[in-house]
């Protein structure tokens, strides 16, 4: 997996297949080729973006946890939307 993390929080947004296209931009994050989506509130200059993650948790959702390239943590301050 691809895992899309902001770099400031470690929040774990995103995580995508690995052959999944990822471009890291100034302005935007553009996913997929062709071009699936646009996320516009991240960027090259505050997002970290992992390769061939192996370890993401079943029960992931964005925002649940942290994650620092290695190790996975849950985000004290998630709330289940549920």
């Amino acid at each position: 997996m691809k895992v899309i993390a902001e770099t400031s929080t470690k929040l774990a947004k995103y995580a995508l297949t690995d052959d999944e296209t990822i471009v890291s931009t100034a302005d935007n994050l553009q996913i997929g080729n062709p071009i699936k989506f646009l996320v516009d509130d991240l960027n090259s200059t505050t997002v970290t973006i992992t390769e061939n993650v192996t370890n993401v948790p079943d029960d992931w959702i964005g925002n649940k946890y942290t994650f620092d390239g290695t190790t996975w943590t849950l985000n004290p301050n998630w709330v289940d939307p549920d």
